[in-house]
C-alpha cells in the first residue's frame, strides 16, 4: 500500500511533522503502521493526539523560558540576560534578529504555531470523519476533548496575533495538493474567529476541574472566557486601535482598519467582567489567594531569614495549588525544574545569575508615603521621604519589591541556608564579577529559597493568566471609556490585588484622572506581572518605545548629561520623572562608599549610585517580529511585516 500521510503546509515546505506516540501513522505504511482510521476509531488514541496538541502549545508559550534558555524580560526593560547560550536575548538587544535568523526557537515562531494549529484541524477533521467514540469509562470526555482542540486552535492563533499581528487564521487541514495562496487577515478579523473557536470550546468544555482531579489544569470554562478577554483587549490596544495618533508610523496590510474605535474597549470590558463574575456552583469561580497573614514571613522550613521582608503569602502564591485552583484562568504544568532556580541563583549560591532585574523595572515598585503608594518618581514620593541614596529600607517599598528582587544589603542565604547579607559591592556576587551582575541586582521572584541546587523540583508558574489580568482590563476599559459609574467600583478592583499583595492603596484622586488611573494600571501590570512573559508585549501594545511622550523623555535624556552614566544620574535628579521607556537603554545601581551612608553591608557603609548599564536598539519594525524569509519564499502570497 501507498504510505499515508497527512501533510499540512502553510507558509513553509511540507513540515516533518513530530508528533509522539499513536502518531506515527502519520509517516509511515498503512500495512505494517497504524493507520489513520485505527487513530481516530479509539478514544484513547484520539486522547494522546489531544495530549500532543497541549504539549505544543506549552511549547508556543513558556513564561520562564520562552528563548528557549531565557525568559522574554532579558529583550525587554525588565531584565539583562548573560551572554550563555549564544547570547539569545542580547542578539535582540543589539538588533541582530532578522528574517533571516530569529535567536531561542523552542517552539514559539510563526512555523511551529501553524504546525500546532495543523495538529488541531487534523484532530478535529478526524473525529468527524470517522466518529471517534466516547470514553466507554467515562462517558463525555470525548466532548471536553474535542472543546480542548478548539480553544487550542484558538490558542495558537492568538500566540500568532502576539507576534506577528496579521497573519492567516486556517480552520481547516491543509492537503499536500493544494495551492500555497494563503493570505494574511486583519488582527480584528482574526480576533473575531478566536473568539469563535474559544465559544465553541465554552460550549463544550466542564466548568472548572477541582484541585484534586487528574485533570487539573486542562481547559475548562474560565479558560475559554480568558482567552476571549485577553484577545479582546489586544485587539483595543492602541497597536491594533489608533497607532497613527500615538506616531506609529510603519503601515500594515489592513491598516485602514486600525482606526480608533471605542466599541472595542467596550468588547474588551465586556469579556473581562465575564471572567470577574464567572460563577460555578453559585459562587465566583475566581478569587485572589489570600492564605497567610501579614504576619507571617516564614520559608518553606518555617525560618524566617529576610529579616521580616518577604511575605509568606507572596511566596506561596506562586507554588500552592490553592493558588492555582483559585486564581489561575489557564496555565501549564511542570514548565522548569530545579535548573532554572540553580540558573538563577546569584554566585554565591553558585548560580550564574542567567537574568538580572533592571533599575528601569525597580523604579516601578511604590514607595509607601501614609496610607497610600506613590511612584518614587514623583513628588509625593520625594516630598514623603524617598531617598535615592537609599532605596530600599524595610517596609518603605512595595511588598512585590521585597519578592521578587534581591538588591544590596538584601537579607538572603548562602547555600547551607544561613543568613547571609547580599553584598554587590565586593566578593563573589559584586557587580561585575565572575557570573554575577551587571545591573547590581538578582532575581528573587518565584525563587523557593530552601530549595538549593542538589533538590529535585518542578515548577508550575506562572500562569499563563491570572486573575489579577483581568481586573486591569476592567479597570483599564471602564476608565478608557470614561464611565464615571463605575470608575469606584475599578478602583477598589485593583486595589483589592494591592491589598493582597499587603501593599497600600492608590491614592483616591486615582479616580478623578483619567491619565492618573491609567498610570497606575500600567505600573501595577508592570509590578504584578514582573517575569510573567507580559512586558514585552505590553510595550508593544501601548506603543511605547516610539511614544511622543517617551521620545521626549529620550531626548530629556540624551542631554542630560556628557556619558550615559551621568546622563542617567542627571535626568533623575532632575526630577523628570520615570527613565524612558523607548527600550533603547537600561540601568542599574551601584553601591558606593560613603561614611555617612544608611547602607550598612559587612562593616562598611554605603549610598546607591545610578548607572547606565547599556544602550539597545529598537526600531519601529520591531513592534511586529519579521516572517522568515525562507516562508515567503515557499508561500509567495503572503506579505512580510512592516520595516522588515
Amino acid at each position: 500500500m501507498k504510505t499515508k500521510r497527512l501533510l499540512y503546509t502553510i507558509g513553509l515546505a511540507a513540515i516533518a511533522i513530530f508528533v509522539s506516540s499513536c502518531s506515527d501513522y502519520l509517516d509511515r505504511d498503512d500495512d505494517d503502521q497504524i493507520t489513520e482510521a485505527d487513530v481516530f476509531s479509539r478514544y484513547e488514541k484520539v486522547n494522546e493526539l489531544v495530549t500532543d496538541a497541549y504539549a505544543a502549545a506549552k511549547k508556543a508559550n513558556r513564561p520562564l523560558v520562552f528563548f528557549e534558555h531565557f525568559s522574554s524580560s532579558a529583550i525587554t526593560d525588565e531584565c539583562e540576560g548573560t551572554t550563555v547560550e549564544g547570547n539569545i536575548t542580547n542578539n535582540f538587544n543589539s538588533g541582530a534578529w532578522n528574517p533571516y535568523s530569529l535567536p531561542g526557537s523552542s517552539g514559539q515562531y510563526w512555523w511551529s504555531l501553524y504546525e500546532g494549529i495543523r495538529k488541531t484541524n487534523l484532530i478535529l477533521e478526524g473525529i468527524a470523519k470517522y466518529d471517534t467514540p466516547d470514553n466507554p469509562i467515562q462517558p463525555g470526555e470525548l466532548n471536553y476533548r474535542i472543546g480542548e482542540v478548539y480553544f487550542m486552535r484558538a490558542y495558537f492563533h492568538l500566540m500568532l496575533f502576539r507576534m506577528y499581528g496579521e497573519a492567516p487564521y486556517i480552520s481547516h487541514k491543509i492537503s499536500a495538493s493544494e495551492e500555497m495562496n494563503f493570505k494574511q487577515e486583519s488582527v480584528h478579523a482574526m480576533v473575531e474567529k478566536m473568539v469563535a473557536d474559544a465559544q465553541e470550546a465554552y460550549r463544550r468544555v466542564p466548568a472548572k476541574y477541582v484541585k484534586t482531579s487528574e485533570h487539573f489544569g486542562r481547559v475548562d470554562k474560565g479558560a475559554c472566557l480568558g482567552l476571549i478577554a485577553i484577545a479582546r483587549w489586544m485587539a483595543a490596544t492602541p497597536l491594533w486601535n489608533g497607532a497613527k495618533s500615538h506616531g506609529y508610523q510603519q503601515t500594515r496590510i489592513f491598516e485602514n482598519e486600525y482606526g480608533y474605535d471605542s466599541k472595542r474597549w467596550e468588547k474588551a470590558r465586556d469579556a473581562a467582567k465575564a471572567v470577574l463574575d464567572f460563577e460555578v456552583g453559585g459562587y465566583k469561580r475566581y478569587a485572589l489567594y489570600t492564605k497567610h497573614t501579614d504576619s507571617d514571613f516564614k520559608d518553606p522550613n518555617g525560618e524566617n531569614l529576610n529579616d521580616s521582608r518577604v511575605y509568606t503569602r507572596l511566596w506561596d502564591m506562586f507554588h500552592d495549588m490553592d493558588a492555582f485552583a483559585g486564581e489561575c484562568v489557564f496555565f501549564i504544568t511542570r514548565d522548569k525544574d530545579q535548573a532554572w532556580q540553580g540558573d538563577i541563583y546569584p554566585p554565591s549560591r553558585s548560580g550564574s545569575s542567567r537574568q538580572q532585574p533592571v533599575q528601569e523595572q525597580v523604579d516601578e515598585y511604590e514607595y509607601i508615603v501614609g496610607n497610600y503608594g506613590y511612584p518614587i518618581y514623583s513628588s509625593d514620593a520625594r516630598k514623603g521621604g524617598y531617598n535615592d541614596a537609599d532605596p530600599y529600607a524595610k517596609g518603605t517599598r512595595d511588598p512585590r519589591f521585597y519578592r521578587d528582587i534581591i538588591y544590596h544589603g538584601a537579607p538572603y542565604r548562602d547555600n547551607s541556608n544561613n543568613q547571609k547579607i547580599t553584598n554587590t559591592a565586593n566578593g563573589s556576587d559584586a557587580i561585575g564579577a565572575s557570573n554575577a551582575t551587571t545591573t547590581g541586582y538578582y532575581l528573587r521572584k518565584f525563587q523557593r529559597e530552601t530549595w538549593n541546587r542538589s533538590g529535585s523540583f518542578s515548577m508550575n508558574a506562572p500562569a499563563i493568566w491570572r486573575l489579577p489580568e483581568f481586573i486591569y482590563i476592567y479597570a483599564e476599559a471602564v476608565n478608557e471609556l470614561g464611565e464615571t459609574d463605575k470608575i469606584s467600583e475599578a478602583y477598589d478592583l485593583v486595589n483589592s490585588v494591592r491589598e493582597r499583595s499587603f501593599m497600600k492603596p492608590m491614592p483616591p484622586t486615582v479616580k478623578t484622572s483619567k491619565e492618573l488611573f491609567f498610570e497606575y494600571i500600567q505600573r501595577e501590570r508592570r509590578v504584578e506581572f514582573f517575569y510573567e512573559n507580559k512586558r514585552p508585549w505590553n510595550c508593544r501594545l501601548y506603543l511605547e518605545p516610539t511614544s511622543r511622550e517617551e521620545l521626549a523623555k529620550e531626548s530629556l535624556w540624551k542631554a542630560s548629561g556628557i556619558d550615559n552614566s551621568s546622563r542617567t544620574r542627571n535626568y533623575w535628579a532632575a526630577n523628570n520623572g520615570a527613565l524612558p521607556k523607548s527600550q533603547r537603554m537600561i540601568n542599574g545601581m551601584r553601591p558606593v562608599k560613603n561614611a555617612n551612608g544608611k547602607i550598612d553591608v559587612d562593616g562598611e557603609k554605603y549610598v546607591m549610585e545610578r548607572f547606565c548599564v547599556e544602550e539597545r536598539v529598537f526600531q519601529s519594525q520591531h513592534y511586529l517580529f519579521p516572517i522568515m524569509q525562507s516562508e515567503l519564499r515557499r508561500t509567495p502570497s503572503l506579505v512580510q511585516n512592516p520595516g522588515w
